[in-house]
This record gives structure tokens, sequence and C-alpha cells, in this order.
């Protein structure tokens, strides 16, 4: 075997172990913010935290594998690196009964502010991001061999993680969390894990008989072949730090889009990461075989960050201003029109569209709208390397740095746009600051290289920020473009909530998927009227989701009715019952809006049903569809073991059961059930449930209530009392959801044995 064979193998077998690496990463990512988000709510704030807490631990783990790796030889960094790995897998191990079993059911008071659940989801995810944040910079360490072969060597390990995360990303959501749950998918990721540290092991075991070598201080800064004057280290510090800012700015507005897009599908996260990383992989790859030939690094660096920018300002611009008759876009917008979209739902009854329309909403349209630009931003890995890199024995460490403050640029993006600029300025505003951004970024290129092309770069991106669409009209674009003056758009933080006119008033969808209408009737009504009027006295109402309202309004229909007390996570959608209170034909809307019983709590519902121990007379979630992201926090087994303990003696709940797991957990938990004529619309409590069919309908017949509902709504209901009966108790071993096995969200196949 030649002398350079022996490297080019080494390489290989790293890249294979470090591609199971990040597919194991990617896995604990996803899980463990689900494990995380029972504790502090699927709220805006508390996702923004655990993201950050997760990513600040990354960030250190790079600076303090950096660091060590600078005191290693190649084979005990190779050493250390399997050695990180397998605590890493350690840890998965356990991380269910931690996460899950001691802080989220025995240690609330940890979680008793904001702060305090900042500071414990930081000092929980500290060990196990940590350790994942040493691997590149020790792997690094023990891989590169010299200064001129750096840049490839680093961009193909970096390259061959992404690639093992995008595959996470992908497997998680349709394959792993879908049939084997969370604790599955967990300990296939520590399976990925331990694999590494095998691989590692494996490899420092070819390298023993090799020379030890002593760490020595680096120059500088490399020595480049070029004209381009080498930049201060510091410099490519701030300038990739400024990088991962832009990057989780974007990230987050490019979900919000093919959030809408896709219609609130639970798979909708991980299918964006999963196009996103592959970008970054492709990009990095490229680039890392051309690295040798970059002479003006930091010319291609900045180029890459205001094309990286530019490209999907462009794309995202082009979606709203082509015309929307031309192929390609003329579905794109019949399909906005549609009520849920992809139907991978084996208990839909709606409109369902081909394979195509999967693979174009899954596939194509992530590509056309950020393909460009992840693969720019993979492609100046590599650059950045080219130009920082200067002495293998302190390669890792250098590379530790750059994780580290391109890290915080991220955790600094991810928390400024999260929380801040996307409820400020919404997704457009985010598009035009980017690109405000970037100008200057251009500009600073201009200054630096004399290349008038960056002068032409930075036009552009002025242009587009001046010009870049409204709100409205992105939004509208892609919900079927209805009429823009009749139309009605909110977004927050939490989502997107839009209002498009329809013959007899509005229908509302919530992040593109239809939710109800105004004015008020049909299921949402019956989800609140029923219970209300089977309870003798329902002084104490609880909601959960505001949506149209429609159910809370139908819950207050009593008088006896003291607190509606509605739990929602986005602002978006009360200021828009608001906007439209006044039109003609939302008298019901208008009298909602002004009800003095309703208190509106900003905050995830489970949670604060938990923390605020108050109890209710009637408890009642807001019907959203079971295949949502994160549905399965209110159709689970322990959540209606939480609904039961929050309620009081006598208290009722109303639920949509679309699917028989959820028919069978309410069953299981609240023993007494009654039916209305259709299997989904079920009453439930802890106690025996009187059916008095007169008494209900003598309420229901009441001049208030009457005249609260209307005649055509009172009919409807009253026709459903009248076909009420005892519902069947599910038997032990009738599937469920589980909070650590979310079947129906991730559509689980049901087995005949299953179904009662």
């Amino acid at each position: 075997m030649s002398p350079a064979a022996s490297p080019r193998r080494d390489l290989a077998i790293a890249a294979v172990f470090f591609t199971l690496s990040g597919a194991g990463a990617l896995v604990y990512q996803i899980a463990w913010q689900r494990l995380l988000a029972l504790s502090t709510g699927v709220a805006v704030h508390s996702v923004a935290i655990i993201t950050a807490a997760f990513m600040a631990g990354l960030g250190i783990g790079s600076h303090a594998g950096g660091s060590l790796s600078a005191r290693l030889t190649p084979r005990r960094s190779l050493v250390a690196f399997a050695l990180v790995e397998l605590a890493v897998a350690a840890f998965a191990l356990v991380s269910v009964p931690f996460y899950y079993g001691v802080l989220y059911r025995e240690a609330d008071a940890l979680y008793s502010s904001l702060a305090a659940a900042t500071l414990t989801h930081f000092v929980s995810l500290l060990p196990p991001t940590a350790l994942m944040g040493m691997s590149l910079p020790l792997l690094v360490r023990g891989l590169v061999h010299d200064r001129a072969g750096a840049p490839r060597t680093i961009g193909i390990l970096y390259g061959a993680n992404a690639l093992g995360a995008a595959a996470g990303a992908l497997l998680t959501p349709w394959l792993l969390m879908r049939f084997l749950g969370i604790r599955g998918a967990i300990l296939v990721g520590a399976a990925g894990s331990a694999s590494a540290a095998v691989g590692a092991l494996l490899l420092a075991g070819r390298k023993a008989r090799q020379e030890p070598e002593a760490p020595g201080p680096a120059p500088d800064a490399p020595v480049l072949p070029g004209s381009e004057k080498p930049q201060p280290f510091g410099r490519w510090v701030a300038l990739y730090a400024f990088s991962g800012l832009v990057s989780l700015s974007l990230e987050i507005v490019w979900f919000r889009v093919l959030d809408v897009s896709a219609k609130a599908s639970a798979f909708t996260f991980g299918t964006l990461l999963a196009v996103y990383l592959v970008g970054l992989a492709a990009g990095t790859f490229v680039a890392a075989r051309r690295s040798a030939a970059i002479e003006r690094p930091l010319a291609v660096f900045l180029w890459c960050q205001g094309g990286i920018v530019l490209a999907t300002v462009l794309a995202h611009a082009l979606l709203v201003w082509l015309p929307a008759e031309w192929p390609g876009l003329a579905w794109l917008v019949s399909y906005g029109k549609s009520a849920y979209g992809v139907q991978l739902r084996p208990f839909a009854v709606t409109e369902a569209f081909g394979p195509w329309a999967f693979v174009a909403v899954y596939v194509v349209l992530p590509v056309v709208l950020f393909g460009p630009s992840t693969f720019l931003m993979g492609f100046g890995f590599p650059v950045l390397q080219r130009a920082t890199q200067a002495d293998p024995a302190t390669s890792g460490r250098r590379v530790g740095l750059l994780q580290a403050a391109n890290i915080a640029g991220c955790v600094a993006g991810s928390l400024l746009t999260g929380l801040v600029l996307i409820d400020a300025v919404g997704t457009s505003g985010v598009f035009r600051l980017l690109c405000a951004g970037a100008v200057i970024v251009a500009l600073l290129g201009l200054g630096v290289t004399r290349d008038r092309r960056f002068a032409v770069l930075a036009a552009s991106l002025l242009l587009l920020a001046l010009f870049f669409p409204r709100r409205e009209t992105l939004w509208l674009r892609l919900h079927g473009n209805p009429p823009a003056a009749e139309s009605l758009v909110e977004e927050d933080t939490a989502g997107v909530t839009v209002l498009a006119p329809r013959p007899d008033g509005y229908s509302m969808a919530i992040n593109g998927r239809y939710n109800s209408w105004l004015p008020y009737g049909w299921l949402h009504t019956y989800v609140g009227a029923l219970p209300a009027l089977a309870h003798p006295d329902p002084e104490e109402v609880a909601i959960l989701g505001l949506g149209s309202g429609d159910t809370a309004w139908a819950a207050g229909l009593r008088e006896e009715t003291k607190r509606l007390t509605v739990f929602e996570l986005a602002s978006s959608t009360p200021r828009l019952l608001a906007r439209v209170a006044d039109r003609p034909g939302m008298e019901r809307v208008r009298n909602f809006v002004a009800d003095r019983r309703v208190s509106l709590v900003y905050d995830d519902g489970r949670r604060r049903l938990r923390a605020d121990g108050r109890k209710y007379d009637i408890i009642v979630a807001d019907a959203i569809d079971y295949d949502t992201a994160m549905s399965n926090n209110i159709y689970s087994v322990e959540y209606y073991r939480q609904v039961k303990q929050a309620l009081k003696p006598g208290g009722l709940v109303c639920v949509v059961a679309k699917t028989p797991r959820i028919r069978a957990a309410l069953s299981r938990v609240l023993t007494y059930t009654v039916s209305f004529g259709r299997e989904d619309l079920i009453l439930a409590g802890p106690e025996p449930i009187h059916i008095d069919q007169a008494g209900w309908l003598a309420r229901l017949r009441s001049p208030r209530v009457v005249d609260y509902l209307g005649r055509g709504r009172v009919r409807e209901i009253a026709a459903l009392i009248q076909q009420a009966g005892y519902g069947r108790a599910a038997p032990p071993t009738a599937d469920v959801n589980g909070d650590l096995d979310p079947k129906d969200e991730f559509i689980r196949p049901l087995a005949e044995a299953a179904v009662w």
C-alpha cells in the first residue's frame, strides 16, 4: 500500500462512522425536544429556549473539544472521540427515564418560571450536547496530517456528518418515531453513536504503530499561494458567527413557509432539516474537492454569504411575482386552496392528492426555495478551512473555535428571529432585514477585494430588500390566492392565520390547514355545547386552543358559566377575530370577543392544566387533526389522566376522537362515555353520566340558549342529543397513543386486533 493510500483509507473509514454519529445526533435532537416540551409546553418561547440550550451545549463542547485536541496526538484524539461517542450513547440510554420520568413527572418546581425553565433545559442538555460538540474537533485532530490537505479532510468529515444528520432527520419522523416511538428512536440513535465509537477505536488501532506527533504552535495565519492578503483569525471567527446568525434566521422562516405549504404536518420539520442538511453536505463535498485551487478564500466566502441570502429571497419573491397561471405555480395555487393537502392519514375522508403532490411539496418546493442557499452554506465551510488552517497539531482547536462562534451566531439568530423579529416584522420583514445584512457583507467584499461584482451583488440585495412582497401577498399566494381585499392575514411567532371569504362568511386556516369557519356552526359548536348542556352547573370551563373561537363560544351558552379560560399559543388568532368582529354577519364573533367571562391565557394548555392545579367543571380541547405536529400532546392516554386530575367532581370533557386509538385512550381513563350517533363525537367523565335527554333538550331550548346559538344550531344539536347512547369501554388490549409513542400523529398503521 502506498503511503498516500493509508490516509485516504483512514479518511474514508472516519467519514463512514462520522455519518452514523451525525444521524444519531439528529435523532436525539428531535426526540429530546419532544420530551422537554412536555415540561414547558410547545409555545414559541419554550421551543426557542430548548433549541438555544441544545445549540449552546454544542458550542461549549466544540470549544472544549478544540482545546483538548491541541494537547493530544492523533491516535489519542481518536480514542477521545470514541470515548465521547460512547458517553453520548450511554446518556441516550438513560435519557427517557431522566427527561420524562424524573424532570417531567417529578420536578415541576424546576420549571416554575421562564428563567428557571431556561436554566433547567440548559443544565439537563449540557452533558450530551457538549459531548456531541467535542466530536468534530477531536476527529479533525486525528485525521489532519498536513496543512495543504486540511481543508479537504475537514470538509469531507463535516459533509459526512451533515449527510448522516440529514438521514437522521428524515428517518426519525418517517420511520423511527412512526414505528418505534421515542424510546425506540433513541435506541437506534444510541446504536449509531456506539458504532461510531467502535469505528474510531479501530482507526486508532491502525495508528498505534505511527510515531506520536508532538503538538506545536501554529503560525498566525496560513500561507496562501494567491494574491489575497491573509486575514486575522479573529476576523474569520466574527464572519462565521454572522454566518450562523443568518443561517438560523433563514431556517426559521424556511420552516414557516414549508409548514404552511405542507399544511402543518408532523413530518414537516424533519423533512425541512433533511433537505437543508443534504444541501449543506453537497456544497461541502464539492468545495472540499476544489479547496486546493481556491486562492482567494475571503472573496469566495463573502460571495457565498451574499449568495445564500440572494438566492433564497429571490426564489421566494418569484414565487409571488410570477403569474399564478404559470406551469407549476398553477398547481401550487390549486393545492393551496385545498383544506388539508397531501393526505397521509388512513382515516381521512377529505380530498387527497396523488404521489406527485407529495414529491412536489416535500421535495421540489424546498429544493427550489432554499436548496441553492444550503449548498452555498456548505460550500463556504471548506473555504473557511482553506483560509484558517495552519498547523495539523492545532487544526482541531481552530475548528472548535470556528464552530463555537458559528453556533453562538445560530443561538442569537434563533432567539432574535424566533422570539422578536417574526412578531415585529413577520416573515417578509425578516427576509428584508437579511437582505440588508447581506448588503453589508457585499460592501465589505467590495472594500476588501476591490471586486466590482460585489457592488452588483449589493445592489441586487438592496432592490430585493425594498421590493420584496408584503406579508399578506406572500401568505395569500400559498393559500390559493383568495381575494386580497376581502381576506385577512395575521402572523406571529406561533404561526400564520388566514381568513378567506366564502359565500356565507369566512374559512379559517392556521398554518395552511383548514381549521373552521365563521360565523360559527357544526362540529366545533357541538364540542363546546354538548358538555355545557349535559353538566348541571358548569361554572368553570377550560378550553385548550382558541382556533376560530367556535368551541369556546359554544361552551359559554349557559348563564351559569362564570368563567371561560382559553389557553392559546398564538396572538395572531385573537387579533384576527377582533378585526373581523365588526364586519356584517359576524354578530356571534362580536359577542364572543366582547364576552367578559372569557379569559385568554397565552400558554400551552396542557402545561397550564398541570402547573396551575386549578379544577374545572368542563375541559375541552379545540378539535385539531391528529396528524398535526405535536397533536399527540392532547390525544395521549397521559393527557387524559392529567385532564382527569383537573376535573371537579362530576366534571365532563368532549372530544372529537377520529381514530380508534384516541377513543381507546379516552375510554381507558375517563371510563364513562356517551356518543351521539357518530363514533367520533364523545362526551366523557370519570363518574357515571346520566343521559337526561329531556333535561338536556330543555336547557337547549331555553330562550337564552336559542338566542345564543340560533335556531339552526339548536335543531342540529337536538338531533344529536336524541341519538345519545352509552359508549363501549375499551378492552385492556386496545391500542392507544402515549406520550412516548405518538402513533396517530405519525400515521402508524393500526393492527386489526387493536381495533375495538
